[in-house]
Order: structure tokens, then C-alpha cells, then sequence
């Protein structure tokens, strides 16, 4: 990764700082409350609601070590009742936990949104094969860009990128709406689209997120933007997304429980 710029002052600090830590909270709290709901849904949907759990797991551990990286990398110190000074201590800031966190959830994330839609076996392999293969090297294609100063480099690594972006939101938006439709009740099937959408809207923040640096922005605020943006979009596209794959686990278990649909 390249040196952290200087000249940081101490709400563009904080504000990342904050951003780091409502990451940490949300996720931890989200998968808590994932393996706590396992014993109320029904076990067809317990795998799916258990790598939910997984996904925000990984996801606070990551978290810890970027927020663990971002505060040693400045002391902050105020002097005689002064405004606070941010100053560069030297040690790196390591931002590629984020990808490996998105290297190893991303694919998780729509495994299981297949899941939860209890598709038949042999769609429910092929699917998850192919979504989580596009989706690891979707991840995999804009990490080279990430750590480049180089603005035409960084293009490059996004115009790749967004090629298995595109067919992933192509595949949530247009390849499972018949599947969607297909839900044991109305209220299965909105929670199935809204979980699809959320995830197109959430995943679409990111490559604008990843342009900040490609688009003129540079220095200080650029790097907060970033680490702000990305904050929140994985907090939408993990702990979010992961409400709605229980509430739709709870809704099918609970029209399986009533015999309206086999278990």
C-alpha cells in the first residue's frame, strides 16, 4: 500500500476513526443476533442463517485490524487546551484487510441469498459456483488498482473489475426474478427481491467509492471519503443484507410450519 498522506487534520481523522469503529459494532452485533435466531428458523434455512453469521464474523475481525492499523499509524495529541494535531507516526496503514475480508465474504454474501431461496440442487450448485467464482475475481481484479498512485493504472484495474461486477448484478437483477416470483408467499417473495436489490444497490457504491482517488480527489480527504465509503457500504451489504436473509428464513419456516409448503 502506498504512505498514508500528511496534513490529516483531526475531523477527517475522526470521522474515519468513527467510521472504523460503527463497522467494528455493527457487525459484531449483527452476528450475535444471526446465531442467536439458528433455533427459530426451520433447518432448511439454518445454513444459509449460519453463514450469515459468518460473513459479519469475518467481517468484525477485519474490522478490528483496520481500525487496530488506522489508530497506529497517528498520534493524536493536543497542547495546552488546544485544538487537536494528527501527525503521522510512521507505521503503515494496512487497507488490504479490506480486500481480503471482500475476497472471502463476497462470494459467502450470495451463496447465501441462494440458499435462503431454496432453489433446486443442481441450480442451487451452478449458481453459487458461478457467483462466487465472478465475485472472487471481481475482488481479485481491483486490488492491483487499489494500491496504485497511478490514475491510468487504476482505470485499467477498474474497467477489468467491473466485467464480473456486471454479470453478478445482471444475475441478481434479471436471472433469479422468475425465482423470486416463485416464493411460497407474497411476503417471501419481497423480502427475496428486497435482499437481491439491496445487494445490487449496496455493491454499486463501491466502484464510485473506489473512483474517489480517480476523479481529482487526492491527499487527507480523499483517503477519508474512501474509508468512510466503504465503511458504510459493507455495513449495508453485510449486517443489512443479513436482516433481511433472516427475516425471509423466518417467513418461509414460518409457512412451512403452518403445511402450506413441504418441509
Amino acid at each position: 500500500m502506498a504512505p498514508l498522506p500528511d496534513g490529516f487534520s483531526y475531523a477527517e481523522w475522526n470521522a474515519t476513526y468513527n467510521g472504523l469503529s460503527f463497522g467494528i459494532a455493527a457487525m459484531g452485533s449483527a452476528t450475535i443476533f444471526f446465531w442467536l435466531q439458528l433455533p427459530n428458523v426451520t433447518k432448511n434455512y439454518r445454513t444459509a442463517l449460519t453463514i450469515t453469521g459468518i460473513v459479519t464474523l469475518i467481517a468484525t475481525y477485519h474490522y478490528i485490524r483496520i481500525f487496530n492499523s488506522w489508530s497506529e499509524a497517528f498520534t493524536v495529541s493536543s497542547k495546552d487546551g488546544g485544538d487537536y494535531t494528527v501527525q503521522l507516526t510512521g507505521a503503515p496503514f494496512n487497507d488490504g484487510y479490506r480486500y481480503v475480508d471482500w475476497l472471502l465474504t463476497v462470494p459467502l454474501l450470495l451463496i447465501e441469498l441462494i440458499l435462503v431461496m431454496k432453489l433446486p440442487q443442481a441450480e442451487t450448485v451452478s449458481l453459487s459456483w458461478k457467483l462466487g467464482l465472478a465475485s472472487a475475481l471481481m475482488v481479485a481484479l481491483g486490488y492491483p488498482g487499489e494500491i496504485q498512485e497511478d490514475l491510468s493504472v487504476r482505470w485499467f484495474w477498474w474497467c477489468l473489475s467491473m466485467m464480473p461486477f456486471c454479470y453478478v448484478v445482471f444475475t441478481l437483477t434479471v436471472g433469479l426474478a422468475e425465482a423470486t416470483s416463485k416464493q411460497p408467499s407474497p411476503a417471501a417473495a419481497s423480502l427475496a427481491s428486497a435482499a437481491r436489490y439491496l445487494t445490487v444497490l449496496s455493491w454499486c457504491t463501491y466502484p464510485f467509492v473506489y473512483m474517489v482517488k480517480s476523479v481529482g480527489l487526492a491527499g487527507p480527504a480523499a483517503t477519508m471519503y474512501e474509508q468512510v465509503g466503504y465503511s458504510l457500504a459493507d455495513v449495508l451489504a453485510k449486517a443489512v443484507f443479513g436482516v433481511l436473509i433472516w427475516a425471509l428464513a423466518m417467513e418461509k419456516s414460518a409457512v412451512e410450519e403452518s403445511g402450506k409448503l413441504p418441509a
